[in-house]
């Protein structure tokens, strides 16, 4: 469950276009996420996607008609737009956007938007005509220069029409994404600068082959996706993973030890935090071959050399700079967990060491982790997924930085 959108109350309107069937998916995601949902539509809504499947995903009434009422004494688009954390629109059709940066109010959705002083997340959808129309785009410039929209999309692809270009929703899962961002962009980590390293590195041996390990960098993914969700400016470098770039952040891509060392290095003199999730190769070839080494009766012996000891320089640089205030390194383990995880936090001096055992959870979507501090302090937790682990480093993060603890909100 996403912290950021928890016991949020969102207000999704749905609009009277083709891709009224992908908000049924987008209200199911943001019910997931532990958000309070109540979805308004349009009657041209109605024509694509019947109330009851909102409601039967929501377990809320479903809003249709411009003067209901939610309960004896409350004018619904009044008490919609008072207690909204945040209005979602999709579709948002050209029409609707057309409305909304005239400030008409002629349907329960519009009246609702007029009414609300939450921030608006719009996902247009239309014929590629319509979309790059400069009046619509008109539209949409009055619009955000006025009120705080965030938008998302369009994108390119097909549409209803047989024809290829502009004017696709946003896919459910980006627009969950950019829900999170809206909502923690005031949280405890807002103007903070993090910096989050994942993934494991490759080391070549010749073009093709390289040396590696079994990391997905789904640890450092969540970890980056929790900083960004609680306002922080986040660099997320990455070495190579099958994981979609996450939005609203800087992605960094590398290959190597020596890639990460250097951007790692790079990002210090503007970080407040540290945190060191990627699994680096300590050893990596003495000599990368030019080209593919082809198969002999012979084995083949490779001579190694140690890497940068990325976490060791930090620790020098930082005596200089003052910065990051705050550095988390990991420890992969395959015993004496506690023991040798203790000893690498004090020889980085660390301020927080996050140890697990490295043959359960390297690819694994859980992970049960063990916090140890600089004061020595040692806090077992549960096996948890990986997002929620990354809630509860996230949280130790806030602490550290002497900030307050809530994950943050609109």
């Amino acid at each position: 469950m996403t912290k950021v959108l928890r016991d949020k109350h969102i207000v999704l309107g749905v609009t009277g276009g083709i891709a009224a069937y992908k908000a049924a998916d987008l209200a199911s995601r943001l019910v997931k996420a532990g958000a309070v949902v109540d979805v308004v539509m349009t009657e041209a809504a109605t024509k694509f996607v019947t109330p009851l499947t909102f409601q039967a995903l929501t377990h809320r009434p479903v809003v249709t008609e411009m003067f209901a009422l939610l309960r004896e004494t409350e004018i619904g688009h009044v008490s919609l737009a008072q207690r909204m954390n945040l209005l979602i629109i999709a579709p948002a059709t050209a029409n609707t956007i057309a409305k909304l940066a005239a400030g008409l109010a002629d349907n329960m959705l519009t009246a609702t938007a007029l009414d609300t002083r939450a921030p608006i997340l719009l996902a247009p959808a239309m014929e590629t005509g319509m979309w790059e129309n400069p009046m619509t785009q008109e539209n949409m410039a009055r619009l955000q220069k006025r009120r705080d929209v965030t938008v998302v999309g369009p994108g390119v692809g097909r549409l209803a029409s047989g024809g290829v270009g502009p004017g696709r929703m946003a896919e459910p899962a980006e627009i969950v994404d950019w829900a999170r961002i809206v909502l923690g962009r005031r949280g405890p980590l807002a103007g903070r600068q993090i910096v989050v390293t994942a993934g494991g590195t490759r080391e070549p041996i010749d073009p093709v082959r390289f040396v590696g390990n079994h990391s997905s960098g789904k640890m450092g993914y969540a970890l980056a996706l929790a900083a960004r969700d609680r306002g922080a400016k986040v660099t997320l470098v990455s070495a190579p993973t099958a994981l979609p770039a996450p939005v609203g952040l800087q992605l960094v891509t590398v290959q190597t030890a020596q890639e990460m060392y250097q951007a790692v290095l790079a990002s210090l003199s503007e970080s407040d935090a540290l945190i060191m999730a990627a699994a680096v190769a300590d050893y990596r070839p003495a000599v990368a071959a030019a080209h593919k080494l082809k198969k002999s009766g012979a084995g083949l012996g490779l001579e190694l050399v140690r890497t940068p000891d990325i976490l060791a320089e930090v620790a020098t640089r930082r005596a200089e700079l003052g910065r990051p205030r705050v550095v988390v390194g990991f420890a992969a383990e395959t015993q004496d967990l506690v023991a040798n995880a203790q000893a690498k936090l004090k020889a980085k001096r660390l301020d927080l060491m996050v140890a697990n055992d490295a043959r359960q959870a390297m690819g694994a979507d859980v992970n049960q982790v063990t916090l140890l501090d600089a004061a020595g302090g040692v806090e077992e937790l549960p096996l948890l997924p990986k997002d929620e682990v990354a809630e509860r480093v996230m949280d130790r993060v806030v602490e550290l930085l002497g900030l307050r603890s809530e994950a943050g909100g609109a």
